[in-house]
């Protein structure tokens, strides 16, 4: 790094060493900087996206209801039917379009067994779009769990 040359006893002698902890000091605190600021400048980019203008989905006019009672009874639409014959009457009733979508409704009282029963018969025959009904807690006013309900 530096060397000496000869031997001055004089007052300002010549030191040919660089000093760099001053130097050690500002990369420390730049770096500290640069680590608390990275994170900040991750913003996502602003963009101005356009509106969409899409059609809801359009709700069938006459859409396949299955119905389990509290006694368990099967029922498609208004027609009674057992668990033997619930995926041909299923099949009239959706005109056999495996792609139609399928309302499943159940008693709350219904054992959770008997309508996952129920919707794995119509998945092994490839009705796949199966949605489950219930009523909005807002619409019924004395059901549990209802606003202002008391329990």
């Amino acid at each position: 790094m530096g060397a000496k040359l000869g031997e001055h006893d004089g007052d300002l002698a010549e030191n040919a060493e660089i000093n760099i902890t001053p130097f050690i000091d500002v990369m420390l605190v730049l770096l500290i900087i640069f680590m608390v600021a990275a994170p900040l400048s991750t913003v996502d980019i602003p963009v101005e996206l356009p509106v969409a203008v899409a059609d809801p989905p359009v709700r069938p006019s006459e859409p396949v209801f299955i119905t389990i009672a509290e006694d368990l009874s099967l029922s498609v639409g208004e027609t009674a039917t057992t668990k033997a014959s619930l995926i041909t009457e299923v099949g009239i009733a959706a005109r056999l379009d495996r792609d139609q979508r399928l309302y499943l409704r159940a008693d709350t009282s219904v054992p959770y067994g008997e309508l996952i029963g129920v919707m794995n018969q119509l998945r092994g025959e490839g009705y796949l779009k199966v949605g489950l009904v219930g009523l909005d807690a807002d619409a019924v006013p004395d059901a549990p769990g209802a606003h202002g309900a008391e329990e």
